[in-house]
């Protein structure tokens, strides 16, 4: 049996947060606690004030927590937990990227179970919270539509990723009019971490029906879509199909897992201070390659969905998704783009505990082939051979 969970309601086109208090109340608030990311508060864009004045007109009072940035962390989850308890809120929304709404999804649980443990979120037959509503404002993560949250322990350096079926938000509210002043590197790294998201749910063990057809629909929207949002931010029909495609992706990834690209790739953001989209892009290449043979039919698949001519040759479409997804990171200069964040000295050292940490999370046995640590080790080591050939060009 094949369960799927997803958002009761999904809001979806321009201007629709608009609706955000007239949706809050439905869901009985009387209290906002607000998580949003800083920049959307800045001069400018003034989403803050925005906000207010579109919920205040459902007589809800508000609490915005911006204390926070990069990765969502355990200490970003404290500060807004404090926040939270002070401003006495019934109900907690998301305004953001992932961070948002994984710091949301946390403090949603935790405001409710204080002594609840990290570890034992997945065992809980049901995982009491707040009302939690998300507007995302990057096509990428997903997260307003998953049962998993990925917060960084400041302490052991591990991004923490619990899932629960109560983790899926209440309600998500996709307005591409947020995602337009999304500059186009982080539109590049979003939108790959999308495809990876529905790349690897179509390719996971535990994959269904369902999470096929939802996979498959992100497929074929990124594959339209990113290089036009890429090219032109303002394209808001591009923006919301994207967005879309980040929610299906993630309702597939949610029930289906993610797998290597993103057990690999949680270390080495956390290593290097990546963001998550461009970690994961970085390995997926060499993660499609590991497994390409394993699933040579759902690799074909996945090229004729990104827009390649059905030919009925399966093993040489397969190679085709291949180059696709190297070509994509060719195209919105990912190779170059971690060279600000990795020095190749200390990722050669680092690749033994890489190994080790890529292990300790979910998606090793949900790769189509299951990985060694050998084979990870690899993975990494075609990594930094390409990182360096990169590194070699800009310095000739």
């Amino acid at each position: 049996m094949a369960s799927t969970y997803l958002p009761r309601q999904i809001e979806l086109g321009s201007n629709s947060l608009e609706h955000l208090g007239k949706i809050a109340v439905e869901n009985g608030a009387t209290k906002l606690f607000i998580v949003m990311d800083a920049f959307l508060a800045s001069e400018g864009l003034n989403y803050d004030v925005k906000i207010k004045s579109i919920v205040q007109k459902q007589n809800l009072a508000v609490t915005i927590f911006s204390d926070y940035r990069g990765e969502p962390t355990t200490d970003h989850l404290l500060a807004a937990l404090d926040s939270l308890l002070k401003s006495n809120a019934d109900c907690v929304v998301a305004i953001g990227g992932g961070s948002a709404i994984d710091i949301a999804k946390a403090a949603s649980v935790f405001a409710v179970n204080p002594t609840l443990a990290w570890e034992d979120i997945a065992a809980q037959n049901r995982l009491k919270r707040l009302p939690l509503l998300a507007v995302p404002t990057t096509a990428g993560t997903g997260s307003e539509a998953t049962k998993v949250m990925v917060v960084k322990n400041m302490k052991t350096e591990i991004k923490m990723n619990p899932g629960h079926k109560d983790l899926v938000p209440d309600v998500a509210i996709l307005d591409p009019l947020l995602t337009k002043s999304l500059p186009s590197q982080f539109t590049a790294y979003t939108g790959l971490d999308a495809l990876a998201h529905a790349m690897e749910a179509y390719v996971s063990t535990l994959a269904s029906a369902t999470t096929d057809n939802y996979a498959l629909n992100a497929i074929r929207m990124i594959g339209r879509s990113l290089p036009k949002v890429y090219e032109n931010g303002a394209n808001v029909e591009a923006r919301e199909e994207m967005l879309l495609a980040s929610c299906y992706a993630g309702i597939a990834f949610s029930n289906a897992s993610t797998n290597l690209a993103h057990a690999a790739g949680r270390p080495l953001g956390a290593r290097f201070n990546i963001p998550h989209g461009l970690s994961v892009a970085l390995l997926l290449p060499f993660v499609v390659e590991f497994g390409l043979e394993a699933s040579a039919e759902k690799y074909a698949a996945i090229a004729v969905n990104l827009g390649e001519e059905d030919t009925g040759e399966r093993d040489q479409l397969a190679k085709q998704a291949h180059k696709l997804i190297k070509s994509y990171n060719d195209k919105f200069a990912i190779w170059e783009d971690a060279l600000r964040y990795i020095d190749l000295e200390e990722f050669k050292d680092s690749i033994p505990l890489l190994v080790e940490d890529s292990f300790s999370g979910n998606g090793i046995v949900t790769n189509p082939k299951v990985p060694e640590a050998c084979d990870v080790e690899r993975i990494f080591h075609s990594l930094l051979k390409k990182l360096t050939q990169i590194a070699q060009i800009q310095t000739a």
